[in-house]
């Protein structure tokens, strides 16, 4: 019974992250492209879905430790971070990549007017939250080497997380072409149940081992 559970959950979070998106994606009212473009687009979609998963894949989420031992646990989710992370931080190079097989304005030209329309708030979320992308993984991968003991990292990871996310969501939301009610409603409530994970991962649970210790 306990494997047949472990198994159900495990499914109900691959339907969540990659299947959910996949039906919305498929699903929705827009105007198809072409096959490059529709494939960057469904990767960017999937990436970003994934990545949130990345905050259930947490020691703050307790049920899933019913089918992941503590260190298969931070292996998955230094593996999918790998993978995930290079698709999200190329993103912006992607959006100009069909332009390398169509007539018209230069991908580089088309990429500097991009990151350069500091008059869209899409655009300044973005760059924003690609920023705080970079400092994540930084932070990550040189985590021994900082001058800072674990906890103090620990909570540094915490808030550079959920501003990411909050700050993600909102770029995608506001510039994705994808992004219409249903698959709003989707980032929305996924992405909140990420953030309300991490805050009580990093911040309440401290506060209540505080409380105790004292």
């Amino acid at each position: 019974m306990k494997e047949f559970i472990n198994k159900y959950n495990l499914i109900t979070k691959i339907i969540v992250f990659v299947g959910l998106p996949i039906l919305l994606w498929s699903l929705g009212d827009f105007p198809r492209r072409t096959l490059l473009k529709d494939s960057i687009s469904m990767l960017t979609i999937l990436a970003f879905s994934i990545m949130i998963g990345q905050f259930f894949l947490t020691r703050g989420y307790r049920n899933i430790h019913n089918e992941l031992k503590m260190s298969n646990l931070v292996k998955a989710h230094k593996f999918i971070g790998y993978i995930f992370i290079p698709i999200l931080f190329i993103h912006p190079f992607l959006i100009v990549l069909p332009r390398y097989f169509e007539s018209g304005v230069e991908p580089l030209e088309a990429f500097w007017t991009i990151v350069t329309s500091f008059n869209s708030t899409g655009v300044i979320l973005g760059l924003t939250a690609w920023t705080l992308m970079l400092m994540i993984g930084i932070t990550s991968l040189l985590r021994n080497k900082l001058s800072m003991n674990y906890k103090t990292w620990r909570i540094l990871h915490g808030v550079l997380s959920i501003s990411f996310l909050a700050i993600a969501t909102w770029h995608v939301i506001e510039l994705g072409r994808h992004s219409d009610l249903a698959m709003s409603i989707f980032y929305v409530i996924i992405s909140a149940g990420g953030i309300m994970l991490l805050f009580n991962t990093y911040f309440l649970n401290n506060s209540q081992n505080r409380v105790v210790s004292k």
